[in-house]
């Protein structure tokens, strides 16, 4: 497992469009289909990550709570399947099952969408506001495998609740997150 940060970029781009099969549904999703009325999470996950399976409980209940106040969610997996079996759409589908995911998974086989999104780690984070311009690239919050501190998602939280208040998300002290490489082929 290679430690990898969040891609520092600048903020204020517009979400990358994207097509892929939902493992869930077995629909094809675009990013209008996920997105929500007050912003849309777009995070780049696996099934496999210790960084992953740390926060995905809080993840889970973050997104329900957050979806119910018009915020879309979509997980997206960009993993190299072939070398990472346990990454695969079959695989997927029971991650989520298991972890009661109200969102789409999404499985990007190209591994497209990943690049599109500069994702670098899973998780990795992008919060879009409800134009679609990106305001946050970072951490879930400060609790790593092994460090003690209580998963809570505050950093996204924080980000969220300013969105819900139509407050300026600042882009200074946005700390990345930090997790495994998106296992590229």
């Amino acid at each position: 497992m290679a430690l990898t940060p969040t891609t520092p970029i600048p903020l204020g781009f517009k979400a990358p469009e994207f097509a892929l099969p939902d493992v869930i549904s077995s629909k094809i999703l675009d990013f209008k289909a996920v997105k929500g009325a007050k912003g849309t999470l777009v995070i780049f996950i696996c099934n496999h990550c210790p960084y992953v399976t740390h926060i995905i409980t809080e993840l889970v209940e973050l997104a329900e709570e957050y979806q119910q106040k018009g915020f879309g969610f979509v997980a997206i997996n960009s993993n190299d399947a072939i070398k990472y079996p346990q990454d695969s759409a079959e695989n997927m589908m029971e991650f989520a099952k298991t972890n009661q995911f109200s969102f789409p998974y999404l499985y990007d086989e190209s591994q497209a969408i990943a690049k599109s999104y500069d994702a670098a780690c899973t998780p990795d984070f992008n919060v879009f506001d409800s134009n679609d311009i990106c305001v946050y690239r970072g951490e879930f919050d400060a609790a790593r495998p092994g460090n003690s501190v209580p998963v809570n998602g505050e950093s996204l939280k924080t980000v969220l609740e300013l969105l819900l208040a139509d407050r300026e998300v600042p882009q200074e002290g946005q700390k990345p997150s930090i997790g495994c490489n998106i296992k590229w082929k």
